[in-house]
C-alpha cells in the first residue's frame, strides 16, 4: 500500500489526467491448480479500503482515479468509487463481468486486445443494451490494444485505430500501450486516440516481474505526456482553411496574371503575351478568360501585373 501511495503521488507530478489500478480477490479470479501463481497474485492484492483511501489521496491532487474488477464483487466494489471502470482485454468476453459493470452506470472502458469486430461489437451491443434497460445515459470508451508484454513495435497494428474510429464512430477511441518506449503511445495520439493508457512504475528496475520493463518510469511518464501534449497542440480542430498564422502570406505566395514581354497600347491580349507571377495582388489565375482578346489601353511592361484598368471596355 505505501507503494501504491507513491505511485499516485508520483503520476500526479508528471501531469496525467488519471491513475489507474487493478481491482481483484485471487481467489475469484484465478484457479487455484498454482498455488504459487496464487501466492504472488496475493502479494498484490489491496483491500477494498485500500482503493478507497487511494481514490481519496488521487482526487485530492486533481486526478481521477479508474480501476480494472477481474471479479463481480470487486466490480460491485468500484462503482461506489471509481470515475470510471476499465475492463481487460482477456475479459472483454466475460460478458457477466461486463453487464455488472454495465448496470453500474459508470462510464467504461474497454480493451480490445486479441479481439476481432466481431467480438468488440458483442462487447459494445451488450452495453448498450443494459444501458438502454436502464434508461443509463452512459459513456463507452474502446482502446486499441496489443496483449504481449512488451508487444513488439512492428505488431503495434496502429492502424487498427483508425478501425475502430470508423467501426465505431459513436465511441471514443483510444490506445492501451504494452511497446517498449514511448513512440507508440505519441504516434497513438496522431492517428485519432483520445485516452492513452501506459503501465508506470517507480522504476524500472523495481522487481523482475516483467510490466516493471515495459512501463514509464516518472521521468518517462511526464515526457510522454508532454509529448502527447505537443501533438494534442498540433493536430487542430481538423477544418480546412487559412490558419492565422498564415494570412500575412496569403497575397505575397499568391500569384496574378502578368505581362511575359513587353506590351503596347493597343494590344490585343494573346495567351502567349501573360504569364503569372507572385503577389497575388492583381487578376487570379482562372480568370483569364476576361483579360484574353482584350485590347491594352496603356502600355505595360514586362512583369507588370494585368489589372482592369488597363483594357479597354467591351
Amino acid at each position: 500500500m505505501g507503494a501504491a501511495r507513491e505511485m499516485v503521488d508520483r503520476a500526479a507530478e508528471t501531469g496525467v489526467d488519471v491513475v489507474k489500478f487493478q481491482t481483484f480477490i485471487t481467489e475469484k479470479f484465478t484457479s487455484p491448480v498454482d498455488p504459487a501463481r496464487i501466492a504472488r497474485l496475493k502479494q498484490f492484492q489491496l483491500s477494498f479500503d485500500d482503493f478507497a483511501e487511494l481514490a481519496e489521496r488521487a482526487r485530492a491532487k486533481g486526478l481521477m482515479f479508474f480501476s480494472t474488477p477481474l471479479d463481480l464483487e470487486s466490480a460491485r466494489f468500484l462503482a461506489t468509487i471509481v470515475d470510471a471502470i476499465k475492463i481487460a482485454s482477456g475479459d472483454n468476453t466475460f460478458w457477466p463481468l461486463i453487464e455488472c459493470c454495465a448496470d453500474s452506470g459508470k462510464p467504461m472502458i474497454i480493451s480490445t486486445g486479441i479481439s476481432g469486430q466481431d467480438e468488440i461489437q458483442e462487447a459494445v451491443s451488450r452495453v448498450n443494451g443494459r444501458w438502454a434497460a436502464g434508461n443509463i445515459a452512459g459513456e463507452l470508451a474502446l482502446l486499441h490494444c496489443i496483449v504481449s508484454y512488451p508487444a513488439p513495435p512492428e505488431q503495434a497494428n496502429l492502424g487498427a485505430i483508425a478501425s475502430l474510429k470508423a467501426a465505431f464512430p459513436n465511441q471514443t477511441i483510444g490506445y492501451s500501450d504494452h511497446t517498449m518506449g514511448l513512440d507508440a503511445a505519441v504516434a497513438a495520439v496522431a492517428m485519432g486516440a483520445r485516452i492513452v493508457e501506459k503501465h508506470f512504475t517507480l522504476a524500472n528496475d523495481y522487481s523482475d516481474f516483467r510490466d516493471h520493463q515495459l512501463s514509464a518510469d516518472p521521468d518517462d511518464m511526464a515526457t510522454l505526456v508532454r509529448r502527447i501534449r505537443a501533438v494534442e497542440d498540433m493536430t487542430g480542430d481538423g477544418q480546412l482553411g487559412t490558419m492565422a498564422c498564415e494570412r500575412d502570406l496569403v497575397t505575397p505566395v499568391r500569384r496574378s496574371i502578368a505581362a511575359g514581354r513587353d506590351l503596347a497600347a493597343g494590344h490585343v491580349l494573346a495567351i502567349d503575351d501573360i504569364v503569372w507571377v507572385r503577389p497575388g495582388e492583381g487578376i487570379p489565375p482562372g480568370r483569364e478568360n476576361e483579360v484574353l482578346n482584350r485590347r491594352l489601353n496603356r502600355d505595360v511592361t514586362q512583369g507588370d501585373l494585368i489589372q482592369f484598368g488597363h483594357l479597354e471596355e467591351m
